[in-house]
Protein backbone atom coordinates (compact mmCIF):
# COMPACT_ATOMS: atom_id res chain seq x y z
CA UNK A 1 0.00 0.00 0.00
CA UNK A 2 2.70 2.59 0.55
CA UNK A 3 4.40 1.88 -2.55
CA UNK A 4 1.20 2.29 -4.23
CA UNK A 5 0.81 5.94 -2.37
CA UNK A 6 4.02 6.66 -3.53
CA UNK A 7 3.27 6.37 -6.87
CA UNK A 8 0.13 8.55 -6.75
CA UNK A 9 2.16 11.01 -5.16
CA UNK A 10 5.26 11.06 -7.69
CA UNK A 11 2.20 10.97 -10.11
CA UNK A 12 0.70 13.99 -8.41
CA UNK A 13 3.57 15.93 -8.75
CA UNK A 14 4.24 15.59 -12.07
CA UNK A 15 0.88 16.54 -13.20
CA UNK A 16 1.72 19.31 -10.57
CA UNK A 17 4.97 20.28 -12.79
CA UNK A 18 3.05 19.67 -15.81
CA UNK A 19 0.45 22.05 -15.08
CA UNK A 20 3.32 24.95 -13.51
CA UNK A 21 4.82 24.25 -16.89
CA UNK A 22 1.64 25.09 -18.81
CA UNK A 23 0.76 28.16 -17.04
CA UNK A 24 4.30 29.48 -17.89
CA UNK A 25 4.00 29.08 -21.08
CA UNK A 26 0.67 30.89 -20.74
CA UNK A 27 1.96 33.74 -19.74
CA UNK A 28 4.71 34.15 -22.24
CA UNK A 29 2.83 33.70 -24.62
CA UNK A 30 -0.06 36.19 -23.38
CA UNK A 31 2.13 38.70 -22.84
CA UNK A 32 4.09 39.75 -25.91
CA UNK A 33 3.70 43.60 -24.66
CA UNK A 34 5.69 43.92 -21.43
CA UNK A 35 8.09 46.11 -22.19
CA UNK A 36 6.85 47.18 -25.40
CA UNK A 37 5.46 50.51 -27.13
CA UNK A 38 4.07 48.89 -30.09
CA UNK A 39 2.13 51.91 -31.65
CA UNK A 40 1.59 55.48 -31.39
CA UNK A 41 -0.66 55.22 -27.63
CA UNK A 42 1.11 52.27 -26.63
CA UNK A 43 0.27 48.78 -25.66
CA UNK A 44 -3.70 49.40 -24.71
CA UNK A 45 -4.44 52.05 -27.51
CA UNK A 46 -4.73 54.32 -24.30
CA UNK A 47 -1.24 55.77 -23.44
CA UNK A 48 -0.78 54.29 -20.46
CA UNK A 49 1.97 51.59 -19.76
CA UNK A 50 1.99 49.04 -16.65
CA UNK A 51 5.70 49.68 -16.43
CA UNK A 52 7.48 50.76 -13.39
CA UNK A 53 11.03 52.33 -11.83
CA UNK A 54 10.87 54.82 -15.14
CA UNK A 55 12.98 57.62 -14.75
CA UNK A 56 11.94 60.99 -12.60
CA UNK A 57 14.86 63.41 -13.77
CA UNK A 58 16.80 63.94 -16.77
CA UNK A 59 18.47 67.03 -19.26
CA UNK A 60 20.00 66.93 -22.44
CA UNK A 61 23.16 65.39 -20.67
CA UNK A 62 21.69 63.95 -17.20
CA UNK A 63 20.36 60.18 -17.04
CA UNK A 64 20.42 59.78 -21.03
CA UNK A 65 21.35 56.03 -22.17
CA UNK A 66 21.77 57.43 -25.61
CA UNK A 67 20.77 60.09 -27.84
CA UNK A 68 20.58 59.59 -32.06
CA UNK A 69 21.02 62.88 -34.19
CA UNK A 70 17.93 63.16 -36.41
CA UNK A 71 17.81 65.27 -39.31
CA UNK A 72 14.80 67.00 -39.00
CA UNK A 73 11.63 67.76 -37.11
CA UNK A 74 8.30 65.55 -37.09
CA UNK A 75 5.15 64.85 -34.99
CA UNK A 76 5.77 60.89 -35.42
CA UNK A 77 6.00 58.56 -32.56
CA UNK A 78 9.27 56.29 -32.37
CA UNK A 79 7.55 52.50 -31.19
CA UNK A 80 9.36 50.00 -29.89
CA UNK A 81 9.46 45.83 -29.82
CA UNK A 82 12.55 44.33 -28.57
CA UNK A 83 15.41 45.76 -28.83
CA UNK A 84 14.44 47.63 -31.87
CA UNK A 85 13.00 51.09 -32.34
CA UNK A 86 11.25 51.92 -35.37
CA UNK A 87 10.43 55.57 -36.80
CA UNK A 88 9.30 57.89 -39.77
CA UNK A 89 12.22 60.49 -40.63
CA UNK A 90 11.62 63.16 -43.02
CA UNK A 91 15.22 63.57 -44.59
CA UNK A 92 14.64 66.70 -47.10
CA UNK A 93 11.69 66.34 -49.46
CA UNK A 94 11.92 62.27 -48.77
CA UNK A 95 10.92 60.19 -45.98
CA UNK A 96 12.23 57.21 -43.92
CA UNK A 97 11.51 54.39 -41.95
CA UNK A 98 14.40 53.71 -39.49
CA UNK A 99 14.78 50.93 -37.32
CA UNK A 100 17.08 51.61 -34.37
CA UNK A 101 18.91 49.82 -31.75
CA UNK A 102 17.60 50.73 -28.56
CA UNK A 103 20.65 48.82 -26.69
CA UNK A 104 23.18 51.28 -27.89
CA UNK A 105 21.14 53.76 -30.12
CA UNK A 106 22.78 53.02 -33.56
CA UNK A 107 20.70 53.09 -37.07
CA UNK A 108 20.63 49.29 -37.92
CA UNK A 109 18.69 49.90 -41.36
CA UNK A 110 16.53 52.66 -43.13
CA UNK A 111 13.95 51.78 -45.68
CA UNK A 112 11.90 54.74 -47.98
CA UNK A 113 8.37 55.69 -48.01
CA UNK A 114 7.74 58.29 -50.41
CA UNK A 115 4.58 57.28 -52.75
CA UNK A 116 2.03 59.03 -54.98
CA UNK A 117 1.98 62.02 -57.10
CA UNK A 118 2.71 65.54 -56.33
CA UNK A 119 3.84 67.92 -52.94
CA UNK A 120 1.33 67.98 -50.34
CA UNK A 121 0.06 70.89 -48.31
CA UNK A 122 1.96 70.80 -44.69
CA UNK A 123 1.75 72.89 -41.67
CA UNK A 124 4.58 74.16 -39.23
CA UNK A 125 3.25 71.14 -36.69
CA UNK A 126 3.14 69.05 -39.40
CA UNK A 127 4.61 67.42 -42.37
CA UNK A 128 4.12 64.14 -44.44
CA UNK A 129 5.99 61.58 -41.97
CA UNK A 130 3.42 62.30 -39.35
CA UNK A 131 1.83 59.20 -38.86
CA UNK A 132 3.78 56.65 -36.39
CA UNK A 133 4.57 53.39 -37.10
CA UNK A 134 3.32 50.13 -35.46
CA UNK A 135 4.33 46.55 -34.99
CA UNK A 136 3.75 42.83 -33.98
CA UNK A 137 6.67 41.83 -33.17
CA UNK A 138 7.53 40.34 -36.54
CA UNK A 139 6.47 43.03 -39.03
CA UNK A 140 6.81 47.13 -38.77
CA UNK A 141 3.39 48.52 -41.05
CA UNK A 142 4.54 52.38 -41.62
CA UNK A 143 2.17 55.00 -43.29
CA UNK A 144 3.20 58.65 -44.70
CA UNK A 145 0.66 61.66 -45.95
CA UNK A 146 1.71 60.78 -49.41
CA UNK A 147 -0.40 57.50 -48.67
CA UNK A 148 2.79 55.01 -49.13
CA UNK A 149 1.17 51.86 -46.84
CA UNK A 150 4.38 49.03 -46.47
CA UNK A 151 5.44 46.80 -44.25
CA UNK A 152 8.68 45.35 -43.47
CA UNK A 153 9.91 42.93 -41.67
CA UNK A 154 12.54 43.12 -38.79
CA UNK A 155 15.64 42.91 -41.05
CA UNK A 156 14.27 45.88 -42.89
CA UNK A 157 12.95 43.21 -46.33
CA UNK A 158 9.63 44.60 -48.01
CA UNK A 159 6.94 42.09 -46.89
CA UNK A 160 4.00 44.09 -48.94
CA UNK A 161 3.09 47.45 -50.65
CA UNK A 162 -0.16 49.90 -50.85
CA UNK A 163 -0.65 53.03 -52.75
CA UNK A 164 -3.65 54.70 -50.99
CA UNK A 165 -4.02 57.68 -52.63
CA UNK A 166 -3.75 55.74 -56.41
CA UNK A 167 -6.27 52.75 -54.72
CA UNK A 168 -9.17 55.26 -53.32
CA UNK A 169 -8.24 58.80 -54.51
CA UNK A 170 -5.71 61.84 -53.29
CA UNK A 171 -5.54 62.84 -49.39
CA UNK A 172 -7.08 66.24 -49.66
CA UNK A 173 -6.92 67.68 -46.26
CA UNK A 174 -6.07 71.27 -45.65
CA UNK A 175 -3.31 70.55 -43.31
CA UNK A 176 -2.00 67.22 -44.76
CA UNK A 177 -2.75 63.51 -43.20
CA UNK A 178 -1.62 62.90 -40.17
CA UNK A 179 -3.54 59.79 -38.71
CA UNK A 180 -1.49 57.06 -37.82
CA UNK A 181 -2.59 53.40 -38.83
CA UNK A 182 -4.00 51.06 -35.86
CA UNK A 183 -2.94 47.66 -35.48
CA UNK A 184 -5.30 45.50 -33.86
CA UNK A 185 -4.78 41.48 -34.00
CA UNK A 186 -4.46 40.70 -37.97
CA UNK A 187 -5.90 43.73 -39.33
CA UNK A 188 -4.56 47.57 -40.10
CA UNK A 189 -7.43 50.04 -39.67
CA UNK A 190 -6.82 53.03 -41.57
CA UNK A 191 -9.11 56.22 -41.45
CA UNK A 192 -8.98 59.32 -43.73
CA UNK A 193 -11.62 61.59 -43.36
CA UNK A 194 -12.21 65.02 -44.76
CA UNK A 195 -14.94 67.67 -45.28
CA UNK A 196 -16.25 65.35 -47.98
CA UNK A 197 -17.50 67.20 -51.46
CA UNK A 198 -17.31 65.87 -54.61
CA UNK A 199 -14.36 63.67 -55.47
CA UNK A 200 -13.24 63.97 -52.27
CA UNK A 201 -13.37 60.58 -50.63
CA UNK A 202 -13.98 60.08 -47.04
CA UNK A 203 -13.29 56.45 -45.41
CA UNK A 204 -12.02 53.74 -43.01
CA UNK A 205 -10.32 50.77 -44.57
CA UNK A 206 -9.50 47.55 -42.82
CA UNK A 207 -6.31 45.80 -44.20
CA UNK A 208 -5.19 42.56 -43.55
CA UNK A 209 -1.64 42.76 -42.41
CA UNK A 210 -0.02 39.73 -44.11
CA UNK A 211 -0.87 40.23 -47.10
CA UNK A 212 -1.98 44.34 -47.23
CA UNK A 213 -5.32 43.53 -49.32
CA UNK A 214 -8.23 45.61 -48.49
CA UNK A 215 -10.87 43.43 -46.50
CA UNK A 216 -13.37 45.99 -45.97
CA UNK A 217 -13.85 50.00 -46.81
CA UNK A 218 -16.25 52.19 -45.38
CA UNK A 219 -17.19 55.03 -46.94
CA UNK A 220 -18.74 58.13 -44.78
CA UNK A 221 -20.92 60.07 -47.50
CA UNK A 222 -21.86 63.60 -47.57
CA UNK A 223 -24.97 64.05 -45.56
CA UNK A 224 -27.49 67.18 -45.10
CA UNK A 225 -27.61 66.64 -40.76
CA UNK A 226 -23.24 66.66 -40.37
CA UNK A 227 -21.06 69.27 -40.83
CA UNK A 228 -18.35 69.02 -43.61
CA UNK A 229 -15.18 68.28 -41.31
CA UNK A 230 -11.77 67.08 -41.06
CA UNK A 231 -10.16 64.85 -39.14
CA UNK A 232 -6.66 64.43 -38.28
CA UNK A 233 -6.95 62.02 -35.37
CA UNK A 234 -6.13 57.81 -34.99
CA UNK A 235 -9.16 55.06 -34.51
CA UNK A 236 -8.89 53.27 -31.13
CA UNK A 237 -10.51 50.01 -29.95
CA UNK A 238 -13.36 49.68 -27.11
CA UNK A 239 -12.86 46.07 -25.81
CA UNK A 240 -15.44 45.03 -23.21
CA UNK A 241 -15.85 41.32 -21.97
CA UNK A 242 -15.86 39.52 -25.80
CA UNK A 243 -16.96 42.47 -27.87
CA UNK A 244 -14.74 45.11 -29.47
CA UNK A 245 -15.60 47.89 -31.67
CA UNK A 246 -13.96 49.94 -33.45
CA UNK A 247 -14.02 54.11 -32.23
CA UNK A 248 -14.17 56.60 -35.26
CA UNK A 249 -13.12 60.37 -34.09
CA UNK A 250 -14.08 61.58 -37.37
CA UNK A 251 -15.57 64.49 -39.01
CA UNK A 252 -18.30 66.16 -37.05
CA UNK A 253 -18.97 62.88 -35.52
CA UNK A 254 -17.74 59.99 -32.91
CA UNK A 255 -18.76 56.18 -34.43
CA UNK A 256 -18.59 52.67 -33.61
CA UNK A 257 -17.87 50.24 -36.19
CA UNK A 258 -18.12 46.43 -36.09
CA UNK A 259 -14.68 44.99 -36.31
CA UNK A 260 -15.36 42.04 -38.80
CA UNK A 261 -17.68 44.19 -41.62
CA UNK A 262 -17.25 47.94 -40.80
CA UNK A 263 -20.59 48.52 -40.53
CA UNK A 264 -21.79 51.43 -38.35
CA UNK A 265 -22.97 50.48 -34.75
CA UNK A 266 -23.68 54.12 -33.11
CA UNK A 267 -22.73 57.58 -33.32
CA UNK A 268 -22.79 60.84 -31.92
CA UNK A 269 -22.84 63.97 -34.13
CA UNK A 270 -21.84 67.61 -33.25
CA UNK A 271 -17.93 67.38 -32.03
CA UNK A 272 -16.01 69.30 -34.94
CA UNK A 273 -15.15 72.90 -33.60
CA UNK A 274 -17.28 75.83 -34.20
CA UNK A 275 -14.57 78.11 -35.48
CA UNK A 276 -13.37 77.56 -39.59
CA UNK A 277 -11.84 75.11 -40.39
CA UNK A 278 -14.00 72.69 -38.80
CA UNK A 279 -11.96 69.63 -37.42
CA UNK A 280 -11.10 67.46 -35.09
CA UNK A 281 -7.32 66.45 -33.84
CA UNK A 282 -7.54 65.00 -30.73
CA UNK A 283 -7.89 61.12 -30.91
CA UNK A 284 -11.16 59.13 -28.88
CA UNK A 285 -10.25 56.91 -25.44
CA UNK A 286 -11.93 53.74 -24.77
CA UNK A 287 -11.72 52.54 -20.45
CA UNK A 288 -13.29 50.41 -18.55
CA UNK A 289 -16.51 50.32 -20.78
CA UNK A 290 -16.64 53.91 -21.39
CA UNK A 291 -15.54 56.00 -24.99
CA UNK A 292 -14.04 59.31 -24.36
CA UNK A 293 -15.12 61.90 -27.58
CA UNK A 294 -12.38 64.90 -27.70
CA UNK A 295 -13.49 68.19 -29.16
CA UNK A 296 -11.68 71.41 -28.72
CA UNK A 297 -14.37 73.82 -28.03
CA UNK A 298 -17.30 71.19 -28.04
CA UNK A 299 -17.98 68.91 -25.65
CA UNK A 300 -15.66 66.64 -24.72
CA UNK A 301 -18.09 63.75 -24.83
CA UNK A 302 -17.85 60.24 -22.02
CA UNK A 303 -20.33 57.49 -23.78
CA UNK A 304 -20.97 54.34 -22.40
CA UNK A 305 -20.52 51.56 -24.42
CA UNK A 306 -23.55 48.81 -25.73
CA UNK A 307 -25.48 51.59 -27.49
CA UNK A 308 -27.04 51.00 -30.66
CA UNK A 309 -28.16 54.12 -33.24
CA UNK A 310 -28.06 57.47 -32.03
CA UNK A 311 -26.81 57.54 -28.45
CA UNK A 312 -26.12 60.74 -27.63
CA UNK A 313 -29.48 61.06 -25.41
CA UNK A 314 -29.26 57.32 -23.97
CA UNK A 315 -25.73 56.22 -23.16
CA UNK A 316 -23.84 59.82 -22.31
CA UNK A 317 -21.94 59.78 -18.51
CA UNK A 318 -21.28 63.24 -18.97
CA UNK A 319 -19.47 66.33 -21.59
CA UNK A 320 -17.19 69.19 -20.67
CA UNK A 321 -16.37 72.07 -22.36
CA UNK A 322 -12.90 71.88 -21.83
CA UNK A 323 -11.39 69.18 -23.89
CA UNK A 324 -8.31 69.47 -25.82
CA UNK A 325 -7.70 70.42 -29.30
CA UNK A 326 -4.31 68.60 -30.18
CA UNK A 327 -3.26 66.37 -27.16
CA UNK A 328 -5.14 63.46 -26.92
CA UNK A 329 -6.69 62.73 -23.22
CA UNK A 330 -5.55 59.50 -20.87
CA UNK A 331 -7.17 57.91 -17.96
CA UNK A 332 -6.67 54.39 -16.21
CA UNK A 333 -10.24 54.33 -15.98
CA UNK A 334 -10.30 56.15 -12.58
CA UNK A 335 -9.50 59.17 -13.24
CA UNK A 336 -9.40 61.25 -16.48
CA UNK A 337 -6.05 63.75 -17.52
CA UNK A 338 -6.54 66.58 -19.89
CA UNK A 339 -3.63 69.28 -20.97
CA UNK A 340 -4.65 71.34 -23.66
CA UNK A 341 -2.77 73.30 -26.09
CA UNK A 342 -1.89 75.89 -23.93
CA UNK A 343 -0.60 73.63 -21.22
CA UNK A 344 -3.86 73.94 -19.44
CA UNK A 345 -3.99 70.28 -17.03
CA UNK A 346 -6.98 69.03 -15.58
CA UNK A 347 -7.91 65.73 -13.64
CA UNK A 348 -11.76 64.54 -13.78
CA UNK A 349 -13.23 61.15 -12.05
CA UNK A 350 -13.55 59.09 -15.18
CA UNK A 351 -17.24 58.04 -14.48
CA UNK A 352 -18.99 60.94 -13.59
CA UNK A 353 -16.86 64.34 -15.28
CA UNK A 354 -16.80 66.27 -12.02
CA UNK A 355 -13.48 68.16 -11.13
CA UNK A 356 -10.61 66.25 -9.17
CA UNK A 357 -8.32 69.26 -9.79
CA UNK A 358 -7.54 71.77 -12.34
CA UNK A 359 -7.38 74.04 -13.79
CA UNK A 360 -3.49 74.21 -13.37
CA UNK A 361 -1.30 75.72 -15.52
CA UNK A 362 2.24 74.08 -16.35
CA UNK A 363 5.06 76.18 -17.58
CA UNK A 364 4.47 78.26 -20.43
CA UNK A 365 4.68 76.65 -23.30
CA UNK A 366 2.71 74.85 -26.15
CA UNK A 367 1.86 71.94 -26.18
CA UNK A 368 1.01 69.32 -28.82
CA UNK A 369 2.13 65.72 -27.80
CA UNK A 370 0.17 63.65 -25.91
CA UNK A 371 0.67 62.88 -22.31
CA UNK A 372 1.28 59.43 -21.43
CA UNK A 373 0.62 57.83 -18.13
CA UNK A 374 2.88 55.21 -16.46
CA UNK A 375 4.68 54.09 -12.83
CA UNK A 376 1.91 56.17 -10.64
CA UNK A 377 3.25 59.08 -12.99
CA UNK A 378 1.98 61.97 -15.59
CA UNK A 379 4.47 62.18 -18.23
CA UNK A 380 3.67 65.94 -20.57
CA UNK A 381 5.92 67.19 -23.08
CA UNK A 382 5.79 70.50 -23.91
CA UNK A 383 7.06 71.92 -27.90
CA UNK A 384 9.66 73.35 -26.20
CA UNK A 385 11.14 69.92 -24.79
CA UNK A 386 9.89 70.84 -21.35
CA UNK A 387 8.61 67.15 -20.01
CA UNK A 388 6.41 67.83 -16.93
CA UNK A 389 6.41 64.99 -14.51
CA UNK A 390 3.22 64.57 -12.58
CA UNK A 391 1.76 62.77 -9.74
CA UNK A 392 -0.99 60.45 -10.87
CA UNK A 393 -4.28 60.60 -8.84
CA UNK A 394 -6.54 62.89 -6.74
CA UNK A 395 -3.84 65.50 -6.04
CA UNK A 396 -2.17 67.99 -8.02
CA UNK A 397 1.71 67.76 -8.08
CA UNK A 398 4.68 68.39 -10.10
CA UNK A 399 7.49 66.10 -9.22
CA UNK A 400 10.05 67.11 -11.72
CA UNK A 401 10.49 69.01 -14.62
CA UNK A 402 12.97 68.11 -17.59
CA UNK A 403 14.24 70.22 -19.81
CA UNK A 404 15.75 69.04 -23.10
CA UNK A 405 15.91 72.65 -24.86
CA UNK A 406 14.77 71.62 -28.07
CA UNK A 407 11.56 71.79 -30.22
CA UNK A 408 9.20 68.54 -29.59
CA UNK A 409 5.41 67.37 -31.40
CA UNK A 410 5.93 63.96 -30.75
CA UNK A 411 4.34 61.50 -28.06
CA UNK A 412 7.01 59.69 -25.52
CA UNK A 413 7.46 56.24 -25.81
CA UNK A 414 7.70 54.15 -22.53
CA UNK A 415 9.71 50.42 -22.58
CA UNK A 416 11.91 48.27 -20.79
CA UNK A 417 12.28 50.87 -18.15
CA UNK A 418 13.12 53.63 -20.14
CA UNK A 419 11.69 56.87 -21.85
CA UNK A 420 11.92 58.10 -25.34
CA UNK A 421 11.25 60.87 -26.75
CA UNK A 422 11.55 62.69 -30.25
CA UNK A 423 12.93 66.03 -31.01
CA UNK A 424 14.13 68.11 -33.87
CA UNK A 425 17.61 67.37 -33.26
CA UNK A 426 17.84 63.98 -31.53
CA UNK A 427 16.30 60.57 -30.72
CA UNK A 428 16.66 60.35 -26.72
CA UNK A 429 16.42 56.99 -24.88
CA UNK A 430 16.38 58.30 -21.38
CA UNK A 431 17.18 56.30 -17.89
CA UNK A 432 18.31 52.84 -16.86
CA UNK A 433 17.83 49.82 -19.12
CA UNK A 434 15.44 48.05 -17.21
CA UNK A 435 17.62 44.73 -15.46
CA UNK A 436 20.62 46.46 -16.17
Amino acid sequence: MSRQRNLIRVDRQRELIRVVLALCVIVFSVSPAVGNWPQWRGPELNGVSGERNLPLRWGAQENVAWRLPLPGLSASTPVVWGDKVFLNVPEGEDIYLWCVDKRRGGLLWKQPLRGGAGALRTHPKHNPSTPSPATDGKHVYVLNAYGSLRSFDFAGREAWARDLQQDYGRFGLRFGYASSPLLYEDSLYVQVLRATQANDPSYVLRIDKRTGKTLWKMDFPAEASFKPAESYSTPTVLRQGKTAELVVNGSDQVTGHDLATGRELWRVAGLSSEKQPFRIVSSPVAADGVVYAPASDRPLLALRAGGRGDIGATHQLWSSRNGPDVPSPVTDGKYFYIVNEKGIARCLDAKTGLNVWGPERLKPGNYSSSPVLADGRLYVVSEEGLTTVLRAGPKFEILAENNLDDACLSSPAVSGGQILIRTAKYLYCIGKRAGS
